[in-house]
């Protein structure tokens, strides 16, 4: 059933179509003057879209016109921001820079609203929970991951650690989240569990409301990203998968077992983000290649039959239906 992933048996061994997104020119007045970082669609309406840079800026974009509509300007370098998928409740725009600090930016008023303190080093990544309005991932370079209530005054609700509290193990690493900096931030869709990736090459996987280490093992994840690593999470299969970037290739495990399920080859140059569309069933991924490819699994694949000369086909079970009839349970 894991093997649905596989090169051979999916098509995902080389991308179905390469899109190409409308851009803005390099001599356009509102354009970034040095790497973008991270873009992302107004979560409830496609007309805003916002983008943040090396340049230490956070702009808001017009859809429409292709102009902006605000810009925030930092002290420090851009790595990462987020806006909350769900909430209807705020417009706070989490941002992490090279400061230590974290900048909630608030869509509504146009300014920084909070900052939220804690954290050592540069902050890599920043990620909202899926299933929360005020609950706020954040990873740095001190080698800690914090989740906060950006309600509370004092802000801070866990720091993970990877011993869970055994600080006998290593106390130089005793409330760390890694051995390394760590660049990227995912919770899953339903947003129980988050995932974290670091320099130290691995890969853990924390429940998100007791910032316990559940200790699942997804061997050696390569990352010698020196900036934020974009990866994503899979939603609406029988299984769940998270996409991590691994040097040109993209690799695929599933997020409870830690089995990786294949490596998806097509790029010819570091990957540096990934994100998955649930809507069409699409992982998309963009490269220092100049490519961004759009990955679609095969919603049917082969299966040999006794007679080597025919083969039939069965439901990929990524499309299988998770929900169990009434007649089946009885």
């Amino acid at each position: 059933m894991l093997g649905f992933l596989s090169a051979r048996q999916t098509g995902l061994e080389d991308p179905l179509r390469l899109r190409r997104a409308e851009s803005t020119r390099r001599d356009h007045p509102d354009v970034h003057r040095y790497s973008v970082e991270t873009v992302q669609w107004y979560p409830h309406d496609t007309g805003m879209f916002t983008s943040s840079s090396f340049d230490k800026t956070l702009k808001v974009w017009d859809t429409n016109t292709l102009q902006t509509a605000d810009v925030f300007n930092f002290e420090e370098t851009v790595y990462s921001h987020h806006m909350s998928p769900v909430s209807t409740k705020h417009c706070l725009v989490a941002v992490g820079t090279r400061g230590p600090k974290v900048q909630l930016c608030d869509l509504k008023s146009g300014s920084c609203s909070h900052i939220l303190q804690g954290h050592r080093q540069e902050i890599l990544a920043v990620s909202w929970s899926p299933r929360y309005d005020y609950i706020l991932a954040t990873a740095s370079a001190d080698s800690r991951v914090k989740l906060w209530d950006v309600r509370r005054a004092s802000g801070c609700l866990i720091t993970l650690d990877q011993h869970n509290g055994k600080k006998s193990q290593a106390v130089e690493s005793a409330n760390t989240a890694h051995n390394g900096k760590v660049n990227g931030l995912c919770f899953t869709s339903d947003g129980l569990h988050l995932l974290t990736v670091g320099t130290d090459n691995r890969m853990r996987l924390w429940n998100s409301s007791n910032g316990e280490n559940t200790l699942v093992n997804y061997g050696k994840v390569c990352n010698n990203s020196k900036k934020g690593l974009k990866f994503t999470v899979s939603c609406g299969c029988s299984s769940e998968f998270v996409f991590v970037p691994y040097g040109s290739t993209i690799a695929v495990y599933t997020v409870y077992s830690g089995e990786q399920i294949t490596m998806l080859k097509g790029h010819y140059k570091t990957v540096d983000c990934c994100v998955f569309q649930s809507n069409f069933q699409e992982l998309y991924s963009g490269s220092r290649d100049c490519n961004i490819l759009a990955w679609v699994p095969s919603l049917y694949e082969p299966v040999p039959d006794d007679d080597e000369t025919t083969t039939k086909s069965q439901l990929n079970p990524a499309f299988e239906d998770a929900w169990s009839s009434s007649d089946e349970e009885g």
